[in-house]
C-alpha cells in the first residue's frame, strides 16, 4: 500500500478511514482542515499521529504547543486533554486501539 494513495477519495475532512489493522490497533488515516476537533482525552487508550502533508497544530493541556510538520510523528499518551486543527489541508495517519472513540471524552 502506497501511504499517500490511501488519502485518494478522502474528500470530508474530520472523518478517519481505515486503512488496515494490526492485532488491536487500527492504522486509519484522515484529512483536516481548521480547527473542529474539540478538546478531549481517551481514558484507556495512547494515540498515535504521523503528519503525511501538511502541518498540524497540536495543544495538549499544560504542556507547550507543538507544531508538527511533514515526516513528524507524536504519541498523545492517555488521559491527557488536547486537539488538533491546520490551518491549511494536512493529511495525518493516525495509529490508535480499535476501542477509541474518534473524539473521546469530551471536555
Amino acid at each position: 500500500m502506497n501511504l499517500k494513495d490511501a488519502f485518494l477519495g478522502l474528500d470530508n475532512y474530520f472523518s478517519p478511514r481505515i486503512i488496515g489493522e494490526v492485532n488491536d490497533q487500527y492504522i486509519k488515516v484522515v484529512k483536516i482542515k481548521g480547527q473542529e476537533v474539540p478538546w478531549h482525552h481517551h481514558e484507556h487508550e495512547d494515540e498515535l499521529f504521523y503528519v503525511v502533508k501538511g502541518t498540524l497544530l497540536m495543544e495538549i493541556e499544560d504542556q507547550p504547543d507543538q507544531l508538527l510538520k511533514k515526516g513528524d510523528l507524536f504519541v498523545v499518551k492517555k488521559g491527557k486533554n488536547h486537539r488538533v486543527s491546520s490551518k491549511r489541508e494536512c493529511l495525518i495517519m493516525l495509529i490508535e486501539s480499535k476501542t477509541t472513540e474518534h473524539t473521546g471524552k469530551l471536555n
